[in-house]
C-alpha cells in the first residue's frame, strides 16, 4: 500500500509527456543519479483536471533525512537533541511511526523535492528549449516559474484540523490552543497568533484610557498620551521577553544564521566554506547592486507615487468644500476613495516588492525575510501615514485628523476582513461549483474522462508509475484543496498589524478611541485568521523561528516615532496652548524637545530594565551550556 501522502505536485494544463516522466524520474530516482528517492503514485486521469502525482516515503527513508536536516527532538531526559537513527531509542517516541509529526515530514519531503537540482549536462528542462536551466538550480523551483508545475502543496489532516477548529476558531471567549496550532502549522504562524493575542490584551490598557479620556475625564489629554506611549514601549519590551519564552520552550533558541540557500537562490555550485557542503554560490556584491541602484531608486520613487496621490486626493477635496451648495456628504468621498485606494495600493506593492527582493536574489531565507519587510514597511508607512502627517503638520487642522484617522482605520480593517475570508470563501465555492467533481463520480466517468482527454490531446502516460485507487479518498481531498488560497507566511497579517499600531499610537492625541477600534478588530481577527487557515488556505508547510526577526524592530521604530509625533500633538493642541497662551513660538519648541527627550529616556529606562530573557530561561540556557562543555570533556578523555 502506499504510505499517507505528503506532498502533491499538480502539473501545468499543457505539460508534455517526455517533461512530465523525466521530472517523476527526478522524483523517483536515487539521490547518486541525480534524483530524490522519493515514492510517486498519479492520480487517476479525470477530464477537467491536470495531471496530479502524490509524492510520500517511508519512515526509514523520512528519518534518515530527518538526521541529514539536523531535526530536533525531545529524548528521554527532556533535553532538545537532534535525531540521529542509530540512537532511536533515545528519544521520547521511540516508536518510528511517532517521532515525526506530519507536519515534520510534509517539511523533509518538501526539502528533497526543492533540492532536486540540474546537472551539469541538463541545460533547459526536458521539451521546453525555451526553459533554460544552469548547474545546481532546483528544477521544481523553475519548473514553478515557467508554469510547468502548477502548485505544490501538503494535504490538511482532515480530521487534526477539524478537532482544531472546534477548539479554535468556534471558541471565542477561549484563548488559542497554541500547542496545538504549532504542532499542527509550526512555530511561524503558532507565533504570530501569539503576537496577535498578547498585543490584542495589551490594548484593553489604552481601550480604558481613552474612554475614560473621551467620556469622563476630558481635559488630560497630556496624560493620556504619556499613558498610552508607556502602554506601548511596555507592550514591545514584555513581547520580547515572550518570544524568548517560547523560542526556548520551542526549542528554536539557538537557532543560528547558517540556514542552507534558498530553493529560488541563483548561483552556481560551490563547496561552502563554513559547512562544506556542496551548494549555490553567488557574489554577494551583485546582490547589493541591485539593492542600491535598483531596487532602491524604484522604492522610492513608489514612495513618491504615493504621497502624489495623497496629495491629489486632498486638492479634490479642497476644491468640493469651495462648492455652494453642495450636499454634506459629498465632501467626504475622496476621503472615502482614499482609504479604498490605499488598499488597492498596498495589495500591489506586497506583490511588487516580493518580485524585487526574488530578483535581487538574497541567498537565505532570513535575509530575504528581512528586505522584503523593510521594502513594506517604507511604502506602508508613506502609503497609509503621509496624508495623516500632511493633515497634523501641515494643515494643522485637528478635526480634519480625527475624521481621516477614523476613516482609514475603520475602512482599511473592514476591507482587510472581507478580503481575507469571505471574499476566498464566496470564490472558492463557484470555483468548486464549476469544477468539482464529487467522489463517486470519479470510477463511473473514468472511460469517458479518458476518450475526453485523447481527444484533447492531454492524457499525459507515465511509464513505471502505479495510479491511486479511483476510490482513495485522497484524490477527492487533492481536488479540493488544488483551489484553496494559499498562504506562505504571515507576513501580510504581520503587516496589518503594523499599519494598525501606527493608527493607534502615532496619533493618539487626537483620537483616543482607536485603541477600542483595533481590539474590536483584533479580537474577530484571532477568529477569521483561524478560519481562514483551517477552512480556506492550503495547509502551509512548517518553518522554525525563533522571533518575530525585523517585525519586531519595525514596530520598535514606529513606538520611537509616535513618542514625537504625540508630543509636537500635543504642542499644537489649543487647549494645551490655552494654559499658557504667552509663551514664544520658541518656547513651544523648547517644550516639545524637553517632552521627547523625557520620554525617550523614559522608553530607555523601560528598555534596560525589563531583560530579554525571564531568569529561569536564562539558568536553563546556562546549564545547557556547561552540560554540554562536560559532555565534550567525557568524550575527549575516553
Amino acid at each position: 500500500t502506499f504510505p499517507p501522502t505528503y506532498i502533491v505536485v499538480e502539473f501545468g494544463f499543457d505539460i508534455k509527456t517526455e517533461t512530465a516522466q523525466w521530472l517523476v524520474d527526478k522524483i523517483s530516482k536515487k539521490r547518486k543519479d541525480g534524483g530524490a528517492e522519493l515514492l510517486v503514485r498519479r492520480q487517476p486521469a479525470i477530464f477537467g483536471q491536470n495531471l496530479t502525482v502524490h509524492i510520500s516515503a517511508n519512515i526509514d527513508k523520512l528519518l534518515e533525512l530527518a538526521e541529514e536536516l539536523e531535526i530536533r527532538k525531545r529524548d528521554k531526559n527532556g533535553i532538545l537533541r537532534e535525531i540521529t537513527v542509530d540512537e532511536i531509542d533515545e528519544f521520547i517516541s521511540s516508536e518510528k511511526d511517532e517521532l515525526l509529526t506530519t507536519a515534520d515530514r510534509q517539511v523533509i519531503v518538501k526539502h528533497e523535492l526543492e533540492n532536486i537540482r540540474a546537472l551539469s549536462h541538463e541545460m533547459c528542462i526536458l521539451g521546453h528549449m525555451e526553459c533554460p536551466l544552469y548547474e545546481g538550480q532546483s528544477i521544481m523551483s523553475a519548473c514553478l516559474h515557467y508554469g510547468i508545475v502548477k502548485q505544490i502543496y501538503p494535504l490538511h489532516d482532515e480530521e487534526v484540523i477539524k478537532k482544531l477548529g472546534h477548539t479554535w476558531y468556534m471558541q471565542f471567549f477561549q484563548s488559542p490552543p497554541f500547542e496545538d496550532i504549532r504542532i499542527y502549522f509550526g512555530e511561524s504562524i503558532a507565533l504570530y497568533f501569539q503576537f496577535l493575542t498578547f498585543y490584542t490584551i495589551s490594548l484593553v490598557a489604552p481601550t480604558v484610557l481613552g474612554f475614560l479620556q473621551m467620556f469622563v475625564y476630558p481635559g488630560t489629554l497630556a496624560f493620556f498620551c504619556i499613558l498610552n506611549i508607556i502602554c506601548a514601549t511596555l507592550f514591545l519590551e514584555l513581547w520580547r521577553r515572550k518570544c524568548s519564552e517560547l523560542a526556548f520552550i520551542w526549542g528554536t533558541i539557538s537557532m543560528t544564521s547558517f540556514d542552507e540557500p534558498r530553493p529560488n537562490f541563483r548561483g552556481v555550485m560551490g563547496v561552502d566554506a563554513v559547512t562544506g557542503k556542496l551548494l549555490p554560490q553567488a557574489p554577494r556584491f551583485k546582490t547589493h547592486l541591485k539593492m542600491y541602484c535598483v531596487s532602491l531608486p524604484v522604492v522610492v520613487v513608489c514612495m513618491f507615487g504615493a504621497f502624489l496621490v495623497m496629495l491629489f486626493s486632498f486638492r479634490v477635496e479642497d476644491h468640493l468644500r469651495q462648492i455652494p451648495n453642495i450636499p454634506y456628504w459629498v465632501i467626504y468621498i475622496p476621503s472615502i476613495l482614499y482609504a479604498v485606494l490605499i488598499y488597492l495600493m498596498n495589495v500591489f506593492y506586497r506583490r511588487f516588492a516580493t518580485f524585487l527582493t526574488e530578483w535581487e536574489n538574497h541567498r537565505t531565507q532570513s535575509q530575504f525575510d528581512r528586505h522584503r519587510v523593510t521594502k513594506l514597511v517604507l511604502f506602508e508607512f508613506v502609503n497609509n501615514f503621509m496624508s495623516l502627517f500632511y493633515i497634523a503638520f501641515v494643515i494643522q487642522d485637528m478635526e480634519l485628523l480625527r475624521y481621516q484617522l477614523a476613516i482609514l482605520l475603520i475602512i482599511l480593517q473592514a476591507l482587510n476582513n472581507v478580503q481575507e475570508a469571505i471574499l476566498p470563501l464566496l470564490l472558492r465555492h463557484y470555483y468548486l461549483k464549476i469544477r468539482y467533481i464529487p467522489p463517486p463520480r470519479i470510477d463511473k466517468d473514468r472511460r469517458g474522462s479518458i476518450a475526453k482527454l485523447k481527444q484533447y490531446g492531454r492524457l499525459v502516460e507515465l511509464v513505471g508509475v502505479k495510479e491511486l485507487d479511483p476510490d482513495d479518498s485522497r484524490i477527492s481531498q487533492a481536488v479540493s484543496e488544488s483551489s484553496m488560497e494559499k498562504y506562505e507566511d504571515p507576513y501580510d497579517d504581520y503587516l496589518e498589524l503594523f499599519v494598525q499600531f501606527g493608527y493607534v499610537f502615532l496619533f493618539s492625541a487626537v483620537y483616543p478611541m482607536a485603541a477600542f477600534w483595533a481590539f474590536f478588530n483584533n479580537f474577530l481577527e484571532i477568529r477569521s485568521d483561524a478560519f481562514k487557515l483551517c477552512c480556506i488556505c492550503q495547509r502551509p508547510m512548517l518553518r522554525k523561528v525563533k522571533d518575530t526577526g525585523a517585525w519586531q524592530r519595525s514596530f520598535q521604530a514606529l513606538c520611537a516615532l509616535s513618542v514625537m509625533t504625540n508630543c509636537a500633538l500635543l504642542c499644537l493642541s489649543p487647549p494645551l496652548r490655552s494654559v499658557a497662551p504667552d509663551l514664544s513660538p520658541v518656547a513651544w519648541v523648547l517644550c516639545f524637545v524637553f517632552l521627547e527627550h523625557l520620554l525617550m529616556g523614559l522608553r530607555q529606562v523601560l528598555h534596560y530594565a525589563i531583560p530579554d530573557k525571564p531568569e529561569w530561561v536564562r539558568v536553563a540556557l546556562a546549564k545547557g551550556n556547561y552540560q554540554s562543555k562536560q559532555a565534550l570533556k567525557f568524550q575527549v578523555k575516553n
